[in-house]
């Protein structure tokens, strides 16, 4: 299983869910791979905020060596899920996708623990630390979710 997370500029959001699914998959031995991606081209190749760094660390996760990038309508192909964290995510994915059957591997995050919501993952960018926390525990809720159904389709 491929896992694709999708964010605004994948320096916050979508890295910090990756970081977090990674830690997931190491813990439970799960056969899956996850990466992360954005549609800000501002931020091409740099380290996820500091702030993103420094509440993960603060949880064991040292997201620190990944480098934002930007979604590829290859990213289509290559992964079998694709979950982002707001609805101007979901239309960026959206607005690229090409064939019949590409939007049924995208999701909102979210939905994993409140089906059919499509509730937003809130942008912390423009806030102080507390939605850094706030996002942390969001996306661990919801990356232990993906976590468990991933167990239940490989048993």
């Amino acid at each position: 299983m491929k896992i694709l997370m999708v964010c605004l500029g994948n320096i916050c959001r979508s890295p910090m869910a990756e970081g977090i699914m990674r830690e997931k998959i190491k813990k439970y031995k799960l056969s899956a791979e996850v990466d992360s991606a954005g549609f800000e081209a501002f931020h091409t190749d740099d380290a996820p905020d500091s702030r993103a760094i420094k509440i993960m660390k603060k949880h064991g996760i040292d997201i620190s060596a990944q480098r934002s990038r930007l979604f590829r309508k290859t990213d289509f192909e290559l992964f079998d899920r694709i979950f982002v964290m707001d609805s101007g995510n979901y239309n960026d994915v959206k607005s690229m996708a090409q064939k019949p059957g590409q939007m049924g591997k995208v999701d909102y995050i979210l939905n994993v623990l409140y089906p059919g919501s499509n509730k937003a993952v809130p942008d912390p960018y423009y806030g102080g630390d507390d939605g850094f926390a706030k996002v942390y525990h969001l996306l661990d809720a919801a990356t232990e979710q993906i976590a468990n159904q991933l167990k239940n389709e490989e048993n």
